[in-house]
């Protein structure tokens, strides 16, 4: 009888995994239609994105394009070290991060504003007209977004400038003075990516209890009472969470508005990681030293974004994993 339970003691430990095995097998098996729905996202991820990852090697290497990955001759921490005591490294620094400041306090907000003014519009028609206005610049290629901010602000034939001249006044050299350059970048990313930004927020909005609002209509709040404590607060993790990704992005500039935009006159204002990249990697073929600066970008970002989850859940939200 001893040895009888002690057998049966012995085998329940490992009927528990087969069981899980099994209930894994089953839900795969259930939802097989929803995962061969996901499975060109999968397919499209592995491809494009954990694949690639290998190349990041030749960031601790002296890349040859003839000797290959394998062949190329191994240099460790050394395109790192030449990149930091570059005396481009803090302008570029400067420039990188204060963009995306600017962008994180003027840009972040305007599409949460944005879509809190367009909740709150009941005629159905002149909703669906604002949102189709402020979604449409999104589809507009950076290189248009140029050309019209050209055409506007350029200094001899800007439109802007023609205006202030006929009321009386100079022209401002608009796109050549380099206290404007951040000011003109950010300008262009709320009128271009602003509407499209509430997407996610009016979708989060319209999960929201309607018996919430009535019953606060009924207690006498106003419609800015409502917004502020039911819809805000309904929307809070979204806005966490988007809040996140964007400091994990806190090291990447748009390379091509930059790019365009970009002139000699501003050149010390301008300058960023991604066009140094373009610069130095591509123009003269750095391959390792320009990966090094990429997989440094990265970093930076992972650091953040695993730093700013942490503080969230310390704080009590849900974070984003």
């Amino acid at each position: 009888m001893t040895m009888m339970k002690e057998n049966l003691l012995a085998a329940k430990p490992l009927a528990k995994p087969r069981n899980k095995r099994r209930k894994k097998w089953q839900a795969l098996k259930r939802d097989r239609y929803l995962y061969l729905l996901g499975l060109p996202g999968i397919l499209c991820l592995i491809i494009f994105k954990y694949i690639p990852m290998w190349g990041v090697l030749i960031a601790f290497q002296d890349y040859s394009p003839f000797k290959g990955l394998l062949g190329s001759e191994w240099v460790g921490l050394e395109n790192f070290r030449v990149f930091f005591e570059n005396p481009d490294f803090p302008m570029l620094l400067r420039n990188t991060i204060a963009i995306n400041v600017m962008s994180l306090v003027f840009f972040f907000p305007v599409p949460i504003i944005l879509s809190l003014m367009m909740n709150e519009v009941r005629n159905e028609l002149f909703k669906r007209t604002i949102q189709s206005i402020v979604y449409l610049p999104h589809f507009l290629s950076w290189v248009i977004i140029a050309g019209l901010t050209f055409t506007l602000f350029a200094t001899g034939e800007g439109l802007v400038n023609k205006i202030l001249i006929q009321l009386g006044y100079e022209g401002v050299q608009w796109l050549t003075t380099p206290n404007y350059f951040w000011a003109f970048l950010t300008g262009q990313s709320v009128w271009k990516e602003a509407g499209w930004g509430t997407v996610i927020f009016l979708a989060a909005m319209a999960n929201v209890d309607p018996q919430l609002y009535e019953a606060a209509r009924m207690d006498g709040a106003s419609r800015l009472r409502q917004m502020w404590n039911i819809t805000i607060p309904a929307i809070q993790n979204v806005i966490i969470i988007l809040l996140i990704l964007k400091l994990g992005h806190i090291m990447d500039v748009g390379f091509e508005q930059v790019f365009l935009l970009q002139n000699a006159a501003v050149s010390e204002v301008a300058d960023v990681f991604d066009t140094y990249i373009y610069r130095v990697g591509i123009r003269q073929s750095e391959f390792s030293y320009t990966t090094a600066v990429g997989l440094f970008k990265a970093a930076i970002g992972l650091m953040l974004v695993i730093i700013s989850n942490k503080l969230v859940k310390k704080a009590g939200g849900e974070g984003f994993y």
